[in-house]
């Protein structure tokens, strides 16, 4: 099974979390990629900027506050 990057945004504001998800989706180039935030704007633009890259996306609520989501490519 493939390993599963995770990036921690938690607590950051714009444009922070997109431009580490930005940094793991062009290191990677492939794979799967946790991105943990605290906000919808935070999640918006990272799903966007990920998108844009080619990767799919799936948002979900945590339960504790705040979004994950699983970026594929």
């Amino acid at each position: 099974m493939a390993e599963i990057e995770t990036v921690d945004a938690s607590g950051l504001s714009c444009p922070q979390p997109a431009m580490m998800t930005r940094q793991a989706v062009l290191r990677l180039k492939s794979g799967t990629i946790e991105v943990l935030v605290d906000t919808a704007t935070s999640r918006d633009n990272c799903a966007h900027m990920a998108r844009a890259n080619g990767w799919s996306v799936e948002a979900e609520e945590r339960p504790e506050g705040g979004f994950r989501l699983v970026l594929r490519k």
